[in-house]
């Protein structure tokens, strides 16, 4: 067997034991040394494919609406879901941009609408915060944008960096307003993602900004996704495109948010 086939199969093997697994139990599954599978976990690791346990390994689960668990081994790659609504992230990235004050600490999420406005923010005499190696690659040449990466393991796939390091770095930073993505708003007002990794470091980003502004356009009311980042209650403006679910806006308005509509 190969060892990207043999990979594959812990992958597998992970999901069918429900996510969770010992270094033993996958040795005598795959019929291979306990060394050899350390080896396989660190590079899946090392790959965000999943996250390296004490004895063991646990899967990062994508979780679609009415389907199954999918492993984040077959998420859409970051280029590819980029290109995707691509005219209605520049609006809103746009928008996004103006709600910033110069001298401003800005954390900006993981996510594809991101780096668009750290594009917007170039030249700005500002602090920017982020996992996000796509929003590195916008601001890495400016001269006055101070900008600060949070460490971690990085996940190729989709050009961020995740895991605990990532959750300790934030909780040692004070920030101004946060940009955050999501897979989803549910009709209830619930804020929601799509990927167990991912979910904990924009819960501890939402702590440490004093604002909030969710950055999500109309495909993604109420969009895919069961974890919960928050509550529409917690966030302070709300940046979308026409089309998004008027009962949710009203929402996020009666909880004194802001909706703006690109």
């Amino acid at each position: 067997m190969s060892s990207s086939k043999r990979r594959a199969r812990i992958v597998k093997s992970l999901r069918m034991a429900g996510g969770v697994a010992s270094v033993r139990d996958l040795a005598d599954r795959l019929q291979v040394s306990e060394s050899t599978i350390r080896r396989d976990l660190t590079l899946l690791d090392r790959d965000g494919e999943l996250i390296r346990t004490y004895g063991g390994a646990a899967l990062s689960l994508r979780t679609s609406a009415g389907a199954a668990a999918e492993v984040a081994v077959g998420e859409e790659p970051f280029d590819v879901a980029a290109s995707h609504d691509m005219a209605l992230k520049e609006a809103m990235a746009a928008r996004a941009a103006e709600l910033v004050a110069d001298d401003s600490v800005v954390v900006l999420d993981i996510g594809t609408s991101t780096p668009l406005i750290a594009r917007r923010l170039r030249g700005r005499p500002v602090t920017v915060i982020t996992s996000n190696v796509a929003v590195l690659d916008e601001l890495r040449t400016d001269d006055t944008v101070r900008l600060v990466m949070l460490g971690g393991i990085l996940r190729r796939n989709y050009q961020s960096m995740v895991g605990s390091l990532t959750e300790t770095a934030l909780r040692q930073i004070s920030a101004d307003v946060l940009f955050l993505s999501c897979t989803g708003v549910r009709v209830g007002g619930h804020v929601v993602d799509d990927m167990a990794i991912e979910a904990p470091i924009k819960q501890a980003m939402i702590e440490v900004a004093d604002r909030v502004v969710l950055v999500a356009a109309a495909t993604k009311f109420p969009g895919t996704g069961s974890l919960r980042l928050c509550s529409l209650a917690d966030v302070d403006v709300l940046v979308t495109t026409a089309g998004a679910d008027p009962r949710t806006l009203d929402l996020c308005r009666q909880a004194g948010g802001k909706v703006i509509t690109a």
